[in-house]
């Protein structure tokens, strides 16, 4: 090995003086990582496959600055295969096939080759497709890295010869515990000697959000800006902090996964009348930027899914706000989103509007296209008329009882059943009137259902 020069290593020191501060801080062994101890605390398996060298292919999943990254550099600095390192932003189709053919000579002289895809789901199918083989045979071993699900970015073929590891955003006391590292350690502040409290530290944590990127990123501005103590050393207060921690970034992609996660957790809130959680989720989407338009619409179509005849006001409510939501805008319409948020946690639920559809539409399906029974057939010309279109059709508001006994399902749905009241809230009302509409239409009581109590709310 070439002896490094004094000029050179000055030079090198500067450099890396250069760099940000999650860079020079980056953990290259597993002794410096912290987070993630479900995959690589002690005797888990992502661990015992690093400390044995035996990787296999593998896709990291997980929030940015969670580190994937950081983990391929632990692999590349244990390993004693190649490590390629491949950026799937810069690079194509063509350095694709050149490392491929580059591994698979090696594999022929049995030499390992350990491939590291950042952000992966950039590829497109036709980049994905080349991997398999290359895969599939050995020639290398691939670690790819992304921010979002690769059961819906990653070819179902590559995805199912790579194992998932699932990385998690990083907790408070591991963000404290690097901040405090980066302001100890001569690759981050250490001969700085700055002063910043444990409480400091933490509020720098939570703003972070669980990125351990941009927990040193802030850290490093805040040093930046920071006051000059008595000893004359960087302090770090309250007031530089208010500057760097404005607004918080909420991790929310409008349309990506954590869109969908946010929205089901805003309506299984609802649906599961819990008022509280459904602000919460409600004000994670509004915060993160999200169409109040978009969250409108899914409360009127919450209203009638899940609240329906319960509650007939919550459909009338949510149509209200949607005008609002459209008519105002953010933020002033926040406060009306809130309020049928609320509204319907709090409503009485019913699905069986949902499940009457549902019970029609498989029969719409699934069965023949029943012809209109002739009763109930329009009959506007004479041709119709004589083929007895409309015969036997009793106009309802000329009975007495304002009901006919006709049916109007086809005859080989006769009997079917596709709304059934839950009996909460007031569609316990509708069940009432049903009941009695139906005891009457199959005889088995003389009494004209719509004069009953239970049609009337008397």
């Amino acid at each position: 090995m070439r002896q490094m020069t004094l000029i050179e290593g000055a030079a090198d020191a500067a450099g890396e003086a250069q760099q940000p501060l999650a860079s020079r801080m980056r953990p290259r062994d597993l002794s410096e990582f912290v987070g993630q101890e479900h995959l690589v605390g002690e005797g888990k398996i992502l661990r015992q496959m690093i400390e044995r060298d035996q990787i296999p292919s593998m896709i990291l999943w997980g929030p940015p600055g969670v580190g994937k990254t950081t983990l391929a550099n632990v692999v590349a600095n244990a390993t004693k295969a190649e490590f390629v390192n491949y950026s799937a932003v810069t690079s194509g189709i063509k350095e694709i096939k050149e490392i491929m053919a580059r591994a698979e000579s090696g594999r022929r002289m049995g030499l390992r080759t350990v491939l590291f895809v950042d952000e992966i789901h950039r590829f497109n199918k036709a980049q994905q497709d080349a991997f398999l083989p290359y895969v599939e045979q050995g020639s290398i071993i691939l670690i790819g890295a992304t921010t979002e699900n690769p059961s819906f970015e990653v070819n179902s073929a590559l995805l199912s010869r790579c194992k998932v590891f699932v990385l998690r955003g990083l907790t408070e006391d591991n963000l404290v515990s690097l901040l405090r590292r980066a302001l100890e350690s001569e690759r981050g502040f250490g001969r700085l000697r700055v002063s910043c409290s444990d409480d400091m530290l933490r509020k720098i944590a939570i703003f972070s959000n669980g990125d351990a990127r941009n927990a040193l990123g802030t850290l490093e501005t805040a040093v930046a800006n920071s006051a000059v103590g008595k000893d004359g050393n960087p302090v770090i207060d309250e007031d530089v902090l208010a500057q760097v921690v404005s607004r918080k970034a909420l991790m929310y992609d409008k349309t990506g996964e954590e869109h969908y996660n946010i929205i089901s957790a805003l309506h299984k809130s609802m649906r599961n009348s819990d008022p509280d959680a459904a602000v919460y989720w409600l004000a994670r989407m509004l915060e993160g930027g999200e169409d109040p338009l978009y969250i409108a619409r899914r409360c009127i179509r919450f209203a009638s899914e899940d609240v329906g005849l319960a509650d007939p006001n919550a459909l009338l409510l949510a149509t209200a706000v949607w005008d609002a939501c459209h008519n105002l805008g953010v933020p002033e319409c926040n406060v009306h989103l809130t309020e049928i948020v609320v509204y319907l946690s709090l409503a009485p639920k019913s699905n069986a509007m949902e499940e009457a559809y549902n019970r029609a539409a498989a029969d719409a399906q699934n069965m023949m296209a029943e012809p209109v029974p002739l009763q109930i057939r329009n009959a506007p010309t004479r041709l119709m008329k004589s083929l007895d279109y409309g015969k036997g059709y009793t106009y309802a508001h000329h009975t007495d009882e304002k009901i006919a006994r006709m049916s109007c399902l086809p005859e080989a749905l006769e009997g079917r059943r596709y709304y059934t009241p839950t009996g909460l809230g007031r569609e316990a009302n509708m069940k009432a009137r049903l009941e009695a509409v139906r005891a009457w239409r199959e005889g088995r009581t003389d009494t004209p259902p719509f004069a009953t109590s239970a049609y009337t709310g008397r």
